[in-house]
């Protein structure tokens, strides 16, 4: 089982950066491969990126060249640098395991909110 705390989001001009955070606890997770997701108000969760457990990333078009996912095994940590955030980028932010079944064995964290807004 894993647990995981997502932090770092926040109100951000568009154009502006954020860093998000996420901690992970429980059972080993750096064999797995990691996911950001969002959800934006009325809408379903969507896959933002992934990353296998060799660093290997990919991004939905939505984001990439913007969004770099990243992860240091030895903190038990996943993040996502957000570059140039556009207002449509607003949402809760959340990680998780990229496998669905997985994912949903572990459960969700309460997320990170970002805002993008002037």
């Amino acid at each position: 089982q894993v647990q995981f705390v997502e932090s770092g989001g926040g109100l951000v001009q568009p154009g502006g950066s954020l860093r998000l955070s996420c901690a992970a606890s429980g059972s080993t997770f750096d064999i797995y491969a990691m996911a950001w997701y969002r959800q934006a108000p009325g809408k379903q969760r969507e896959l933002v990126g992934t990353i296998n457990s060799s660093g290997y990333t990919n991004y939905a078009d939505s984001v990439k060249g913007r969004f770099t996912i990243s992860r240091d095994n030895a903190k038990r940590a996943v993040y996502l640098q957000m570059n140039s955030l556009k207002p449509e980028d607003t949402a809760v932010y959340y990680c998780n395991a990229q496998a669905t079944r997985l994912a949903q064995q572990w459960g969700w964290g309460q997320g990170t909110q970002v805002t993008v807004s002037s």
